[in-house]
């Protein structure tokens, strides 16, 4: 049983780590997409602007990922504990 436990919390872990990449990098988009004045006056801004989105959304793709792999980990967890309690019975 110890091993399903703590096959849960590592998997709730990394879904819980997926999750908070995802809103970072969501906040990251978001703030990208807004106009800023400042931005128009400065030509090399929206380069370092599109970088800032790319990387944005490559983190929203590793968050996605990760928040999967956890959601499968605790399945397998839960698939494993049900399996137990069924072959005890």
């Amino acid at each position: 049983m110890q091993i399903s436990g703590n096959a849960f919390s590592a998997g709730l872990s990394t879904l819980q780590s997926g999750q908070q990449r995802i809103d970072q990098a969501a906040s990251g988009i978001a703030s990208n997409a807004l106009p800023r004045p400042e931005r128009a006056a400065d030509s090399s801004q929206p380069a370092a602007s599109s970088v800032d989105l790319a990387s944005s959304l490559t983190e929203l793709q590793v968050g996605k990922v990760e928040a999967q792999a956890g959601a499968k980990v605790i399945k397998t967890a839960d698939e494993m504990l049900g399996t137990l309690i069924d072959t005890r019975a």
